[in-house]
């Protein structure tokens, strides 16, 4: 396997990983998330249709498609630095919260849970959630753009 092909599977593997774990966490551990923790998921599931995408490509095309796909998910990374920051109260976040009402009426609104973005729900040796969507993150989009980079 050349390093375009492993850039190709590293630019699958980290965002389907992150995101697996983010939807496991809400569905299977009941952790709702806030607004910012929605902020994190799209950049990966753009990395993810990318990363599809570029195994059907050739070069330079797929170069340029891992590459942007290693850019998404440097950029939920950004996000998970911001929010880790908002949750450590480093500097200030959003003035909102969301919620995971399901209806639009004022009862659904009421029933349903208020998510704070500067409240970790979760944490392991004092990192949130958005801590470690932030370390693994910057570490695999680094990673994806040093195999293209390398690759021949």
């Amino acid at each position: 396997m050349n390093a375009l092909d492993r850039g190709n599977a590293v630019a699958l593997a980290v965002p389907a990983l992150l995101m697996a774990g983010a939807l496991g966490s809400q569905y299977i551990g009941g952790l709702y998330p806030c607004e910012m923790c929605y902020w994190q998921r799209w950049p990966h599931y753009v990395a993810i249709v990318l990363a599809l995408l570029a195994f059907f490509l050739n070069s330079p095309a797929r170069n340029v498609t891992i590459a942007l796909a290693g850019l998404a998910v440097l950029t939920s990374g950004g996000v998970g630095v911001f929010h880790a920051g908002v949750e450590y109260h480093w500097w200030a976040g959003l003035t909102t919260c969301s919620s995971t009402a399901a209806g639009s009426s004022l009862q659904d609104l009421m029933r349903a849970p208020l998510i704070r973005c500067d409240t970790a729900q979760w944490t392991l040796g004092g990192i949130s959630l958005a801590g470690f969507n932030a370390l693994f993150s910057i570490m695999g989009g680094l990673t994806i753009l040093g195999l293209v980079r390398n690759a021949k």
